[in-house]
Protein backbone atom coordinates (compact mmCIF):
# COMPACT_ATOMS: atom_id res chain seq x y z
CA UNK A 1 0.00 0.00 0.00
CA UNK A 2 1.50 3.18 -0.89
CA UNK A 3 2.60 5.65 1.89
CA UNK A 4 -0.16 8.55 2.23
CA UNK A 5 0.82 12.07 2.58
CA UNK A 6 -0.97 15.16 3.30
CA UNK A 7 0.63 17.57 1.58
CA UNK A 8 -0.35 21.13 2.92
CA UNK A 9 0.59 23.93 0.62
CA UNK A 10 -1.68 26.99 -0.75
CA UNK A 11 0.12 27.63 -3.52
CA UNK A 12 -2.33 25.92 -6.35
CA UNK A 13 0.91 25.39 -8.92
CA UNK A 14 3.22 24.33 -6.45
CA UNK A 15 1.06 22.02 -4.77
CA UNK A 16 0.16 19.92 -8.05
CA UNK A 17 3.88 20.17 -9.10
CA UNK A 18 5.29 18.59 -5.67
CA UNK A 19 1.61 15.99 -5.65
CA UNK A 20 2.58 15.07 -8.95
CA UNK A 21 6.09 13.97 -8.13
CA UNK A 22 5.36 12.54 -4.72
CA UNK A 23 3.19 10.18 -6.82
CA UNK A 24 5.63 9.53 -9.11
CA UNK A 25 7.64 8.41 -5.99
CA UNK A 26 4.99 6.09 -5.18
CA UNK A 27 3.20 8.07 -2.58
CA UNK A 28 -0.83 8.61 -2.31
CA UNK A 29 -0.83 12.27 -1.79
CA UNK A 30 -3.68 14.60 -0.57
CA UNK A 31 -3.52 17.97 -1.06
CA UNK A 32 -5.01 20.56 1.62
CA UNK A 33 -4.57 24.88 1.15
CA UNK A 34 -5.16 25.60 4.28
CA UNK A 35 -4.92 25.14 8.00
CA UNK A 36 -8.21 24.51 8.82
CA UNK A 37 -8.70 22.07 5.65
CA UNK A 38 -5.14 20.22 7.55
CA UNK A 39 -6.88 20.10 10.52
CA UNK A 40 -10.35 18.71 8.99
CA UNK A 41 -8.64 16.10 6.88
CA UNK A 42 -6.84 14.90 9.86
CA UNK A 43 -9.44 14.70 11.98
CA UNK A 44 -11.04 11.55 11.65
CA UNK A 45 -9.61 7.81 11.95
CA UNK A 46 -5.95 9.02 10.61
CA UNK A 47 -6.06 7.96 7.24
CA UNK A 48 -2.32 9.74 6.58
CA UNK A 49 1.47 8.22 6.87
CA UNK A 50 3.23 12.22 7.17
CA UNK A 51 2.56 15.30 6.53
CA UNK A 52 4.30 18.09 4.81
CA UNK A 53 3.40 21.19 6.38
CA UNK A 54 3.44 24.60 5.01
CA UNK A 55 4.28 27.19 7.68
CA UNK A 56 2.78 29.89 5.57
CA UNK A 57 -0.71 29.58 5.43
CA UNK A 58 -3.61 31.89 4.77
CA UNK A 59 -5.71 31.18 7.76
CA UNK A 60 -4.26 29.23 10.43
CA UNK A 61 -0.31 29.34 9.92
CA UNK A 62 1.79 26.39 10.06
CA UNK A 63 2.91 26.33 13.73
CA UNK A 64 -0.43 26.74 15.13
CA UNK A 65 -1.62 23.81 12.98
CA UNK A 66 1.56 21.74 14.40
CA UNK A 67 0.55 22.77 17.73
CA UNK A 68 -2.57 21.63 17.46
CA UNK A 69 -2.27 18.33 15.62
CA UNK A 70 0.40 17.81 18.74
CA UNK A 71 -1.77 18.49 21.34
CA UNK A 72 -4.75 15.91 19.73
CA UNK A 73 -4.31 12.10 20.27
CA UNK A 74 -5.06 11.53 17.40
CA UNK A 75 -2.39 13.10 15.31
CA UNK A 76 0.24 12.94 18.30
CA UNK A 77 2.64 10.73 16.78
CA UNK A 78 1.94 11.37 12.91
CA UNK A 79 5.32 12.62 11.57
CA UNK A 80 4.94 16.00 10.27
CA UNK A 81 7.49 17.80 7.92
CA UNK A 82 7.91 21.45 7.37
CA UNK A 83 8.31 23.26 4.38
CA UNK A 84 10.31 26.79 5.33
CA UNK A 85 11.26 29.96 3.27
CA UNK A 86 15.69 29.93 3.49
CA UNK A 87 16.41 32.25 6.14
CA UNK A 88 13.65 31.41 8.83
CA UNK A 89 15.60 29.65 10.96
CA UNK A 90 13.57 30.58 14.35
CA UNK A 91 10.66 29.29 12.67
CA UNK A 92 12.22 25.97 12.22
CA UNK A 93 13.38 26.17 15.94
CA UNK A 94 10.21 26.87 16.98
CA UNK A 95 8.81 23.77 14.86
CA UNK A 96 10.82 21.73 16.60
CA UNK A 97 10.09 22.99 20.11
CA UNK A 98 5.95 22.47 19.40
CA UNK A 99 6.84 18.61 17.81
CA UNK A 100 7.84 18.82 14.35
CA UNK A 101 10.07 16.19 13.32
CA UNK A 102 12.21 17.48 10.10
CA UNK A 103 12.32 20.10 7.77
CA UNK A 104 13.11 21.11 4.25
CA UNK A 105 13.76 24.74 2.84
CA UNK A 106 12.03 26.31 0.00
CA UNK A 107 12.68 26.07 -3.14
CA UNK A 108 13.15 21.93 -2.76
CA UNK A 109 13.00 19.05 -5.09
CA UNK A 110 10.33 16.86 -4.92
CA UNK A 111 13.49 14.17 -5.16
CA UNK A 112 14.37 15.71 -1.95
CA UNK A 113 11.34 16.04 -0.08
CA UNK A 114 10.76 12.27 -1.21
CA UNK A 115 14.03 11.43 0.68
CA UNK A 116 13.34 13.20 3.73
CA UNK A 117 9.48 11.26 3.89
CA UNK A 118 10.87 7.98 3.48
CA UNK A 119 13.50 8.94 6.05
CA UNK A 120 10.50 9.71 8.23
CA UNK A 121 8.39 6.87 7.75
CA UNK A 122 11.73 4.74 8.62
CA UNK A 123 12.16 5.82 11.80
CA UNK A 124 8.70 5.35 12.96
CA UNK A 125 8.97 1.37 11.24
CA UNK A 126 11.95 1.10 13.16
CA UNK A 127 10.17 2.20 16.79
CA UNK A 128 7.26 -0.57 15.55
CA UNK A 129 10.01 -3.11 14.99
CA UNK A 130 12.15 -2.43 18.18
CA UNK A 131 11.38 -5.03 20.93
CA UNK A 132 10.56 -5.33 24.42
CA UNK A 133 10.04 -2.53 27.78
CA UNK A 134 12.30 -0.25 28.81
CA UNK A 135 12.21 0.71 32.43
CA UNK A 136 14.07 3.11 33.84
CA UNK A 137 13.85 5.54 37.26
CA UNK A 138 10.26 6.76 36.81
CA UNK A 139 9.89 6.05 33.08
CA UNK A 140 8.40 3.66 31.29
CA UNK A 141 8.55 2.64 27.46
CA UNK A 142 6.68 0.36 25.70
CA UNK A 143 8.74 0.75 22.32
CA UNK A 144 6.67 -1.47 19.75
CA UNK A 145 3.53 0.30 21.24
CA UNK A 146 4.46 3.92 20.94
CA UNK A 147 3.72 4.83 24.81
CA UNK A 148 5.32 6.24 27.42
CA UNK A 149 5.03 6.38 31.42
CA UNK A 150 6.00 8.73 34.06
CA UNK A 151 5.07 7.20 37.55
CA UNK A 152 2.61 5.70 35.57
CA UNK A 153 0.56 8.44 33.86
CA UNK A 154 1.19 8.28 30.41
CA UNK A 155 3.31 10.89 28.65
CA UNK A 156 2.01 12.72 25.66
CA UNK A 157 5.49 12.64 23.15
CA UNK A 158 5.95 12.52 19.94
CA UNK A 159 7.66 9.80 17.97
CA UNK A 160 10.95 11.75 17.73
CA UNK A 161 10.39 12.50 21.58
CA UNK A 162 10.02 8.62 22.21
CA UNK A 163 12.90 7.30 20.18
CA UNK A 164 15.27 9.85 22.01
CA UNK A 165 13.70 8.83 25.62
CA UNK A 166 14.16 5.27 24.53
CA UNK A 167 17.83 5.77 22.90
CA UNK A 168 19.07 8.11 26.41
CA UNK A 169 17.10 4.89 28.51
CA UNK A 170 18.96 2.05 27.01
CA UNK A 171 22.60 4.12 27.21
CA UNK A 172 21.89 5.01 31.26
CA UNK A 173 24.84 6.25 32.72
CA UNK A 174 26.79 7.02 29.46
CA UNK A 175 26.86 10.00 27.84
CA UNK A 176 25.41 10.25 24.26
CA UNK A 177 27.01 13.30 22.00
CA UNK A 178 24.36 15.10 20.26
CA UNK A 179 26.00 13.05 16.99
CA UNK A 180 25.50 10.08 18.41
CA UNK A 181 21.51 10.88 19.31
CA UNK A 182 22.30 12.42 15.48
CA UNK A 183 23.04 9.10 14.27
CA UNK A 184 20.85 6.78 16.92
CA UNK A 185 17.69 8.37 16.67
CA UNK A 186 17.24 10.50 13.41
CA UNK A 187 19.62 7.91 11.65
CA UNK A 188 19.68 10.56 8.30
CA UNK A 189 23.26 10.54 6.83
CA UNK A 190 23.82 13.38 4.79
CA UNK A 191 20.98 15.70 6.24
CA UNK A 192 20.90 19.07 7.65
CA UNK A 193 19.66 18.44 10.63
CA UNK A 194 21.75 20.28 13.36
CA UNK A 195 23.07 19.92 17.10
CA UNK A 196 20.10 22.71 17.60
CA UNK A 197 17.71 20.21 16.70
CA UNK A 198 18.50 17.88 19.14
CA UNK A 199 18.60 20.88 21.60
CA UNK A 200 15.13 21.30 20.86
CA UNK A 201 13.66 17.87 20.79
CA UNK A 202 15.51 17.15 24.13
CA UNK A 203 14.12 21.05 25.69
CA UNK A 204 10.34 19.76 24.47
CA UNK A 205 10.88 16.35 25.94
CA UNK A 206 11.96 17.34 29.35
CA UNK A 207 9.38 20.03 29.69
CA UNK A 208 6.63 17.68 29.38
CA UNK A 209 8.65 15.36 31.98
CA UNK A 210 8.32 18.32 34.77
CA UNK A 211 10.53 17.83 37.46
CA UNK A 212 11.23 14.74 36.13
CA UNK A 213 13.33 15.80 33.48
CA UNK A 214 16.34 16.36 35.58
CA UNK A 215 16.95 12.54 35.19
CA UNK A 216 17.62 13.53 31.72
CA UNK A 217 21.25 15.75 31.97
CA UNK A 218 22.98 18.25 29.65
CA UNK A 219 26.47 17.62 29.88
CA UNK A 220 27.66 20.98 28.86
CA UNK A 221 30.25 20.74 25.80
CA UNK A 222 29.14 17.03 24.80
CA UNK A 223 25.62 16.29 25.08
CA UNK A 224 22.77 14.65 27.12
CA UNK A 225 22.64 11.30 29.48
CA UNK A 226 20.08 9.83 31.28
CA UNK A 227 21.36 9.45 34.75
CA UNK A 228 21.56 6.79 37.18
CA UNK A 229 20.12 8.95 39.65
CA UNK A 230 18.48 12.53 39.58
CA UNK A 231 21.17 15.39 40.12
CA UNK A 232 19.62 18.06 41.88
CA UNK A 233 22.97 19.93 40.44
CA UNK A 234 21.78 19.02 36.63
CA UNK A 235 21.80 21.51 33.95
CA UNK A 236 18.33 22.38 33.35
Amino acid sequence: MAPRVLLVEDEPDLARTVAYGLKREGFDVTIAATGRAALEATSGPLPFDAVVLDLMLPDLGGLEVCRRMRSDSRTRNLPILMATARGEEIDRVVGFEIGADDYVVKPYSVRELSLRIKALLRRVENIKESDGMQVAGPFRVDVPSHTAWLDDVPLPLTTIEMRLLAFLMSRRGRVQSRQQLLDGVWAQGGSDITDRTVDAHVKRMRDKCGAAGAWIQTVRGVGYRFAEAPDEDAIP
